[in-house]
């Protein structure tokens, strides 16, 4: 196999009618987060844990579901919190594992720009994707699908 790393940015921006304060609150409470970031399709065959301060952890596991290419396999992510400013912004720096294969490291901004009436969210996500990973197209989509659940979470 040859190695090789790939190398990507892309932002996501999402307006959403709630102001800064509840957005924030979505990704730093351990139980909002985790209903739209951590259960995913197999909630009781999943991990979610969080220490949100600068220097914390997160951890997910999830197994894939059966209409994947690798089926009950772990889906880990191991995630630490760089930067965090309440109610405006969050660094988190993390690594993708599926099975014992290492996918990708990445960086993570979300910014929360308030704006009248609501709030504008911007995800900049910079990765280092590796040999077999999902790459870069595959990630914004999967991080496209979870800020339409963080989305539902905000209606809760």
């Amino acid at each position: 196999m040859e190695i090789s790393t790939a190398h990507s940015t892309f932002v996501i921006e999402h307006t959403y009618s709630y102001p800064p304060e509840k957005l924030y609150a979505a990704f730093s409470d351990p139980e909002k987060k985790r209903r739209w970031y951590g259960d995913r399709d197999s909630p009781s065959n999943s991990v979610f844990e969080m220490d949100f301060r600068v220097g914390g952890h997160e951890r997910t596991v999830y197994h894939l579901g059966p209409n994947t290419p690798f089926p009950g396999i772990p889906l880990t992510n191991h995630t630490t919190f760089e930067d965090i400013v309440p109610n405006q912004r969050i660094v988190m720096s993390s690594t993708m594992i599926i099975g014992d294969h290492r996918m990708s490291s990445s960086l993570v901004t979300f910014e929360f720009l308030p704006l009248d009436g609501g709030t504008e969210l911007r995800c900049t996500h910079q990765g280092a994707f590796y040999e077999g990973s999902d790459g870069p197209q595959m990630r914004e989509a999967g991080w496209r699908g979870l800020l339409d659940r963080f989305g539902k979470e905000l209606e809760q």
